[in-house]
């Protein structure tokens, strides 16, 4: 199945590190997405193409692994990523940049702009009303081992004016335009509907399946099957969702509706209630963690599974601090600004675990974008702490993705704990509604990195906030595809008025359908029933995992 996904905005980095990481399994995608401003260059890039600073036009510049010179992404620029197999031959890439070039003709005819091949220059064109050639789209690939990545990038209605920046594909006597400068008032979102409609004739694949981002000018429809994806226009008018509080606007914009749901006050099933356990070990547990001064996210987050982990001697500590950064739909703990980091929680963290005689730690965090590095020295020098005063005991961490830095994450990875979990939390359409800091290619990078760093690699969906069954059967082929080793699926339980509305009581069955899924797929474990949560049955689920790190 051709897996087809509209990423949205999403940084050079990320795209990069996943695609590397689906090149190296064996399931194809079109991943389609814009980026910031970014120069990147090929191979056998000149670096004197490049005839400005980077940084003195708001550009990053970025040396990547695919053929061809220099070019440049940014904002008005649809890029697309093939990463497919390829038959291997003696002209396989040649065979292949065509096949691109078709997509991408066909694609800008259906809005009326002639665009043609140039004999020895790799792109499209089109032939402008004065007679003059100029590039429309460029095309830069790599084939490896019967696998293509990196792609094309087609300028609808870029700044044209950052191509005056570099030497454009190292060709200097040809100008660049774009759909908008040939008249077309076509948006990026326009032409992600007409690639991905186009894309599984043209590539030969029978079978695909497309999902993508919401946005504030509509979102895109969902398919698995030989149909075609088709435009879906935004649920309200602007004036109304613009009365709306932000909550419910972003709802509005990924085609979930605000007044339907399940509500508050409504009794929940029975197989979702669970019965309080205050006995002894859920009180010395407390205690531990009152005397040291310590967070769990047990506590902060409202987890209904605190009395049996509790009383069974299992929490999950949350290291700095208890207020959080960001503002998720879903989420109870608190949104303020943070205090100052506690140089000494580390290591009474460490203390609490010698106490306690645990076998496996688990240590999550608040997102800290207020940080240079979004808390990523928190980790580590808790695991370092950890691992000095108890040897031996085995640590997972659930982290946030502190905000795409290569340094943070990789700091985090080289600790080398045994379990690396970082939550994709819902599916594609509902990223920005329900967790409008993060980004779902991001978390899909976090994870893929996790993996080329040989940890194993944990991830969890929470169910019941508005997507579909087939979303979330493609989260989990997504997951998959970047060898996610791990994943939880838990019902949501709307903590207050304020948050996400309960879309649907997910039944046992469902969850049970959702593990036998996602284990078909080679994830080694899902730990799927109403009440799962990121950490609960961690050391279970580790059992005979730990292993492979």
């Amino acid at each position: 199945m051709l897996e087809m996904r509209w990423l949205g905005k999403v940084a050079y980095r990320d795209a990069y590190t996943l695609q590397h990481r689906l090149f190296e399994g064996s399931s194809e995608h079109l991943l389609l997405m814009e980026h910031n401003h970014v120069f990147t260059l090929g191979v056998r890039a000149e670096l004197s193409h490049i005839l400005v600073d980077p940084a003195s036009v708001g550009a990053e510049m970025i040396r990547v692994d695919r053929g061809g010179d220099v070019t440049y992404h940014g904002p008005g620029q649809l890029v697309g990523y093939p990463i497919l197999d390829v038959p291997i031959k003696s002209n396989a890439t040649p065979d292949f940049v065509a096949k691109i070039e078709e997509l991408l003709i066909v694609a800008l005819a259906c809005y009326g702009i002639a665009a043609v091949r140039h004999d020895g220059y790799p792109g499209v064109w089109t032939n402008s009303k004065d007679g003059k050639l100029r590039k429309i789209a460029a095309i830069g690939v790599r084939l490896s081992r019967g696998r293509s990545m990196h792609g094309f990038a087609l300028n609808v209605c870029p700044d044209l004016a950052m191509f005056s920046n570099i030497v454009p594909c190292g060709i200097a006597n040809f100008e660049v335009t774009s759909m908008e400068r040939e008249g077309s008032s076509a948006t990026v979102e326009d032409l992600v509907a007409t690639i991905a409609e186009l894309a599984p004739t043209i590539f030969g694949r029978s079978q695909s399946s497309f999902y993508g981002v919401s946005s504030a000018s509509g979102y895109l429809a969902r398919s698995d099957s030989a149909t075609s994806p088709s435009r879906i226009s935004k649920h309200a008018p602007e004036t109304a969702l613009a009365e709306l509080r932000s909550l419910d606007r972003r709802l509005a914009s990924a085609g979930v509706s605000t007044t339907e749901g399940i509500s508050i006050s409504s009794s929940k099933p029975e197989w979702v209630k669970l019965r309080s356990n205050m006995g002894e070990g859920y009180q010395d547990l407390k205690r531990t963690m009152r005397s040291l001064s310590l967070v769990t996210v047990c506590e902060e987050a409202g987890c209904p599974n605190i009395f049996e982990c509790w009383s069974q001697g299992t929490a999950t500590f949350m290291i700095n601090g208890e207020d959080c950064t960001r503002s998720c739909g879903f989420c109870l703990v608190k949104t303020d600004k943070p205090q100052p980091i506690d140089q000494g929680e580390p290591a009474r963290v460490a203390r609490a675990v010698r106490e306690m005689g645990l076998e496996f730690a688990v240590i999550t965090a608040v997102a800290r974008d207020d940080l240079s590095d979004g808390g990523a020295s928190g980790f580590v020098e808790s695991i370092r702490a950890i691992r000095d005063q108890t040897p031996g005991v085995r640590i997972e961490v659930l982290i946030s993705d502190c905000k795409g830095s290569e340094t943070a994450l990789g700091s985090i990875y080289d600790m080398r704990p045994e379990i690396l979990n970082h939550n994709i939390e819902t599916v594609l359409r509902l990223q920005r509604a329900v967790r409008p800091q993060a980004s779902y290619a991001r978390s899909l990078r976090v994870l893929a990195g996790a993996k080329d760093a040989g940890l194993v690699a944990k991830s969890g969906i929470i169910v019941g906030m508005g997507e579909t069954y087939a979303e979330l059967e493609a989260t989990l082929r997504d997951l998959a595809a970047v060898g996610v080793d791990i994943v939880t699926i838990g019902q949501y339980l709307r903590p207050t008025r304020r948050h996400l509305p309960v879309s649907k009581w997910y039944a046992p069955r469902e969850f049970a359908q959702l593990k036998l899924y996602g284990e078909s797929l080679g994830i080694h474990h899902v730990e799927s029933s109403p009440n799962t949560r990121s950490s609960y049955h961690a050391k279970r689920a580790s059992e005979g995992l730990v292993m492979l790190s």
